[in-house]
Protein backbone atom coordinates (compact mmCIF):
# COMPACT_ATOMS: atom_id res chain seq x y z
CA UNK A 1 0.00 0.00 0.00
CA UNK A 2 2.81 2.43 0.94
CA UNK A 3 4.68 1.50 -2.25
CA UNK A 4 1.59 2.16 -4.40
CA UNK A 5 1.05 5.53 -2.71
CA UNK A 6 4.72 6.50 -3.19
CA UNK A 7 4.45 5.50 -6.87
CA UNK A 8 1.34 7.66 -7.33
CA UNK A 9 3.05 10.65 -5.75
CA UNK A 10 6.15 10.18 -7.92
CA UNK A 11 4.01 9.90 -11.08
CA UNK A 12 2.11 13.10 -10.17
CA UNK A 13 5.42 14.90 -9.64
CA UNK A 14 6.67 13.81 -13.08
CA UNK A 15 3.47 15.08 -14.69
CA UNK A 16 3.95 18.48 -13.03
CA UNK A 17 7.47 18.73 -14.44
CA UNK A 18 6.15 18.43 -17.97
CA UNK A 19 2.97 20.46 -17.47
CA UNK A 20 4.37 24.03 -17.77
CA UNK A 21 2.20 27.13 -17.35
CA UNK A 22 -1.35 27.10 -18.62
CA UNK A 23 -1.66 28.62 -22.08
CA UNK A 24 -5.29 29.64 -21.71
CA UNK A 25 -7.65 30.34 -18.86
CA UNK A 26 -11.22 29.05 -19.21
CA UNK A 27 -13.70 31.76 -20.14
CA UNK A 28 -16.34 32.40 -17.51
CA UNK A 29 -18.78 35.06 -16.36
CA UNK A 30 -20.24 35.74 -19.80
CA UNK A 31 -16.88 35.82 -21.61
CA UNK A 32 -15.76 33.97 -24.74
CA UNK A 33 -12.11 33.13 -25.28
CA UNK A 34 -9.91 32.88 -28.37
CA UNK A 35 -6.19 32.17 -28.79
CA UNK A 36 -4.22 34.33 -31.20
CA UNK A 37 -1.31 33.42 -33.46
CA UNK A 38 0.97 35.51 -31.19
CA UNK A 39 0.19 33.22 -28.24
CA UNK A 40 -2.08 35.67 -26.45
CA UNK A 41 -5.61 34.97 -25.27
CA UNK A 42 -8.44 37.40 -26.00
CA UNK A 43 -11.50 37.36 -23.76
CA UNK A 44 -14.59 39.19 -25.00
CA UNK A 45 -17.06 39.67 -22.19
CA UNK A 46 -20.58 40.96 -21.89
CA UNK A 47 -20.88 44.73 -21.44
CA UNK A 48 -18.20 45.27 -24.13
CA UNK A 49 -15.24 44.34 -21.92
CA UNK A 50 -12.14 43.04 -23.75
CA UNK A 51 -9.17 41.46 -21.97
CA UNK A 52 -6.01 40.44 -23.84
CA UNK A 53 -3.72 38.19 -21.79
CA UNK A 54 -0.05 37.62 -22.47
CA UNK A 55 0.78 33.97 -23.17
CA UNK A 56 1.12 32.11 -19.86
CA UNK A 57 -0.48 34.92 -17.82
CA UNK A 58 -1.97 33.75 -14.53
CA UNK A 59 -5.25 35.50 -13.77
CA UNK A 60 -8.76 34.85 -12.55
CA UNK A 61 -11.98 36.63 -13.51
CA UNK A 62 -14.15 37.82 -10.62
CA UNK A 63 -17.74 38.95 -10.07
CA UNK A 64 -17.55 41.08 -6.91
CA UNK A 65 -21.20 42.18 -6.91
CA UNK A 66 -22.50 38.71 -7.90
CA UNK A 67 -24.55 39.90 -10.88
CA UNK A 68 -23.13 37.26 -13.24
CA UNK A 69 -20.75 39.63 -15.06
CA UNK A 70 -16.99 40.04 -14.75
CA UNK A 71 -16.10 43.24 -12.85
CA UNK A 72 -12.62 42.40 -11.56
CA UNK A 73 -9.51 40.41 -12.45
CA UNK A 74 -6.94 38.97 -10.07
CA UNK A 75 -3.59 38.95 -11.88
CA UNK A 76 -0.61 37.15 -10.35
CA UNK A 77 1.84 36.93 -13.26
CA UNK A 78 2.52 38.52 -16.65
CA UNK A 79 0.47 41.19 -18.44
CA UNK A 80 -3.10 42.03 -19.39
CA UNK A 81 -4.44 44.72 -21.74
CA UNK A 82 -7.97 45.73 -20.77
CA UNK A 83 -10.64 47.79 -22.46
CA UNK A 84 -13.63 48.60 -20.30
CA UNK A 85 -16.30 51.07 -21.48
CA UNK A 86 -17.57 53.74 -19.13
CA UNK A 87 -20.69 52.66 -17.25
CA UNK A 88 -23.32 54.80 -15.58
CA UNK A 89 -23.03 55.20 -11.84
CA UNK A 90 -19.99 54.59 -9.68
CA UNK A 91 -19.25 51.03 -10.84
CA UNK A 92 -15.50 50.47 -11.15
CA UNK A 93 -13.63 47.63 -12.82
CA UNK A 94 -10.58 46.50 -10.81
CA UNK A 95 -7.39 44.62 -11.55
CA UNK A 96 -5.87 43.29 -8.33
CA UNK A 97 -2.23 42.15 -8.16
CA UNK A 98 -0.04 41.26 -5.19
CA UNK A 99 1.27 44.86 -5.13
CA UNK A 100 -1.54 47.06 -6.50
CA UNK A 101 -5.19 47.67 -7.26
CA UNK A 102 -5.93 49.48 -10.54
CA UNK A 103 -9.51 50.77 -10.77
CA UNK A 104 -11.34 52.43 -13.66
CA UNK A 105 -14.77 53.54 -14.74
CA UNK A 106 -13.98 53.20 -18.43
CA UNK A 107 -10.69 53.13 -20.28
CA UNK A 108 -8.01 51.09 -22.02
CA UNK A 109 -4.95 50.20 -19.96
CA UNK A 110 -2.30 47.56 -19.35
CA UNK A 111 -1.26 45.90 -16.10
CA UNK A 112 1.94 43.86 -15.77
CA UNK A 113 2.67 41.86 -12.60
CA UNK A 114 6.20 40.44 -12.62
CA UNK A 115 9.35 40.25 -10.54
CA UNK A 116 7.81 41.59 -7.32
CA UNK A 117 6.30 44.71 -8.87
CA UNK A 118 3.22 45.80 -10.76
CA UNK A 119 3.42 48.23 -13.68
CA UNK A 120 0.30 50.04 -14.91
CA UNK A 121 0.12 52.00 -18.18
CA UNK A 122 -2.87 53.97 -19.50
CA UNK A 123 -3.66 54.07 -23.21
CA UNK A 124 -6.95 56.04 -22.94
CA UNK A 125 -8.97 57.41 -20.02
CA UNK A 126 -7.92 57.55 -16.37
CA UNK A 127 -6.89 54.83 -13.92
CA UNK A 128 -6.60 55.05 -10.15
CA UNK A 129 -3.71 52.95 -8.81
CA UNK A 130 -3.25 52.14 -5.12
CA UNK A 131 -1.06 49.78 -3.17
CA UNK A 132 -2.76 46.51 -2.19
CA UNK A 133 -1.37 46.93 1.31
CA UNK A 134 -0.35 50.22 2.81
CA UNK A 135 -0.64 53.81 1.79
CA UNK A 136 -0.31 55.58 -1.48
CA UNK A 137 -2.37 56.10 -4.59
CA UNK A 138 -2.09 57.99 -7.87
CA UNK A 139 -4.33 58.74 -10.85
CA UNK A 140 -2.89 58.09 -14.31
CA UNK A 141 -3.93 59.71 -17.58
CA UNK A 142 -3.20 58.74 -21.21
CA UNK A 143 0.47 57.93 -21.81
CA UNK A 144 1.26 57.75 -18.10
CA UNK A 145 2.43 54.80 -16.04
CA UNK A 146 3.52 53.82 -12.56
CA UNK A 147 5.61 51.01 -11.09
CA UNK A 148 4.24 49.73 -7.77
CA UNK A 149 6.60 47.87 -5.45
CA UNK A 150 6.09 46.91 -1.82
CA UNK A 151 7.71 50.15 -0.66
CA UNK A 152 8.80 53.51 -2.02
CA UNK A 153 6.97 56.40 -3.63
CA UNK A 154 4.38 55.94 -6.35
CA UNK A 155 5.81 58.14 -9.11
CA UNK A 156 3.72 58.89 -12.20
CA UNK A 157 5.88 58.94 -15.35
CA UNK A 158 5.32 59.39 -19.05
CA UNK A 159 6.40 56.07 -20.51
CA UNK A 160 8.84 56.13 -23.41
CA UNK A 161 7.89 54.72 -26.78
CA UNK A 162 10.30 51.78 -26.40
CA UNK A 163 8.79 50.65 -23.08
CA UNK A 164 5.23 50.96 -24.39
CA UNK A 165 6.14 49.12 -27.62
CA UNK A 166 7.79 46.26 -25.66
CA UNK A 167 4.74 45.79 -23.44
CA UNK A 168 2.28 45.97 -26.34
CA UNK A 169 4.37 43.48 -28.34
CA UNK A 170 4.11 40.98 -25.45
CA UNK A 171 0.34 41.46 -25.71
CA UNK A 172 0.25 40.96 -29.50
CA UNK A 173 -0.64 44.61 -30.17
Amino acid sequence: MMLARAGSIAFAGILLLFAGPAVAQPATLGCTSAQTAQGTQTLRCERAITIVAEGGAKFELRDRNRDGHVDSVELSNKALLLEVPKKPGRVRFNVVTPQAIAAVRGTKWAVDAESGKTSVFVVDGRVSVARSAGRGSVVLGPGEGVDVETSGELVVKRWGAARVAALMARLGQ
